[in-house]
């Protein structure tokens, strides 16, 4: 038991080290929308912010249409290849699908961004907007294959360095675009994918000797059986996650899309932990390669990070009045109401992207478009149902449901084919309690010295609730001990 115990620390250690590299970039690339909202929300008004939110949101279904899921393929089948040779095959199947893809987007978008703006906005004048949305969706797909890259070579480091310098480089043309030069919605799409294009045409000079003209069919027939089943699951994902923003643009205006905007960037101080367990998890996922093994770190690693984005989701919802107020104009201070659906909403998504590994492991994905499905259909009609009466609260309560709903659903069927020992009364404790704090705290109204200590206490009320375990309490007495 106790080498059993060493194997699964020194793996959780390998994915904690990648994880929290990646963290670092994921860190800088989230919070450029959360540094740059100060900017954004004083020379853009709601509705333009609710404008390149919507069309963002347009990239992101197009960017998981046009993959037709390859880039989820190219994890797996880069670690079942047998030698070198066979994963260049599959790094350069995989690159110059993508590209290929990828220009096909960027010219149809262009041609047809007259006819795209009017069916969004009722009006042409949007044009050059959406030019750049798709610009942006050409930089974005074809960096992110080729930071994969660094990803199944597990150089995390590499991987942090090209994110940073595309941070950088973004804030400064974000900065010198919207603030100097006043190009307004423009300016901000603009901004977004100067870094993207700077680094990417970097990273192809030094990756050319890599990407040979190669492009084997029989093997890209392989990975869409494995990536198509998935492009289904991924568009009703994105019904959950960015169609509530195209219901409120059409049923309260783009102002209310620009408010709950404001909500959505905040809440992605919880998609820091996302970004980067889902940079680290499914390279480290897939290179453990005996079963048994595998099934006791999932299981620890879906406690660890439940345990983690709950207390995030819990000190966001109680300080988001006071984060929205420090980054953001007067009108925009309302957005700070939706911050503890969405938190929330996130840390089921997390738990969700967790328990999905199993069934990419056992290679059984042809069903998952069931669980996302049927969860995204669930957020629709509340969309329809709340937004109404409720608004961008409606949207969140929405979104909330649907990520809990397809959490439950995605575990039942990942039991299914392959079953984990999860250890769900540990689960079930930490959930509850975070959940339990974040309503206190708002039915007592607290100041923001009471959210800060209802967010401290956290993991001490979770010891008398016996969720730490003894190998656990031993670690952390053993780190205390040297602190004092």
């Amino acid at each position: 038991m106790g080498q059993t115990e060493a194997v699964i620390a020194q793996q959780l250690a390998r994915l904690a080290k990648h994880s929290a590299i990646y963290g670092l970039g994921a860190i800088a690339s989230r919070l450029i929308s959360v540094f740059l909202l100060p900017v954004v929300t004083h020379y853009l008004s709601r509705a333009d912010l609710g404008a390149v939110d919507t069309l963002l949101a347009l990239s992101i279904v197009l960017v998981i249409v046009l993959r037709a899921g390859i880039s989820m393929a190219f994890f797996r089948f880069y670690f079942d290849a047998e030698d070198d040779a066979g994963r260049t095959r599959v790094v350069r199947t995989s690159f110059w699908f993508t590209m290929t893809a990828a220009t096909l987007g960027l010219v149809v978008g262009v041609l047809a961004a007259p006819q795209i703006s009017e069916a969004l906005f009722s009006t042409h004048s949007r044009t050059t907007l959406v030019r750049a949305a798709f610009v942006f969706l050409w930089g974005q797909m074809n960096y992110e294959q080729l930071t994969s890259l660094f990803r199944v070579e597990e150089r995390s480091v590499a991987y942090v360095a090209a994110t940073l310098v595309n941070v950088v480089l973004t804030v400064v043309a974000t900065i010198l675009l919207v603030a100097v030069w006043h190009k307004g919605a423009v300016g901000v799409i603009v901004g977004n994918f100067t870094g993207t294009l700077a680094v990417y045409f970097v990273l192809l000079a030094h990756r050319r000797f890599q990407l040979g003209l190669e492009f084997d069919r029989p093997l890209f027939r392989e990975m869409q059986r494995f990536g198509l089943p998935l492009v289904p699951s991924g568009l009703a994902l994105w019904a959950i996650d960015f169609a509530d923003r195209f219901f409120l643009l059409k049923m309260k205006g783009a102002a209310e899309v620009g408010l709950y905007s404001v909500g959505v960037r905040v809440t992605s101080a919880i998609l820091l932990l996302l970004i980067a367990l889902r940079t680290a998890w499914p390279a480290f996922a897939y290179s453990i390669k005996e079963d048994n093994e595998a099934k006791r770190t999932y299981a620890f690693v879906l406690t660890y990070v439940l345990f983690a984005t709950c207390w995030a989701s819990l000190a966001l919802s109680l300080l988001a009045p006071w984060v929205v107020r420090l980054l953001t104009a007067p009108a925009f201070y309302g957005g700070a109401r939706v911050v503890p659906l969405l938190a929330f909403g996130a840390t089921a998504f997390i738990g969700f992207n967790v328990m999905a590994i199993g069934i990419g492991r056992a290679k059984k994905t042809q069903f998952n478009w069931v669980v996302t499905g049927i969860a995204a259909a669930v957020a629709i009609g509340l969309n329809f149902a709340l937004i109404p009466p409720y608004g961008m609260i409606g949207a969140a309560i929405s979104t909330l449901v649907a990520y809990t709903l397809m959490f439950v659903g995605m575990t039942v069927r990942a039991q299914q084919v392959f079953p984990v020992p999860y250890q769900w009364r540990r689960i079930g404790t930490v959930i509850a309690l975070a959940v339990g704090l974040t309503v206190l705290g708002k039915w007592l109204g607290v100041p923001l010295a009471g959210a800060v200590a209802l967010s401290a206490v956290y993991p001490l009320i979770l010891l008398p609730l016996g969720f730490y375990l003894p190998v656990e309490l031993r670690r952390i007495r053993a780190l205390v001990s040297p602190a004092r």
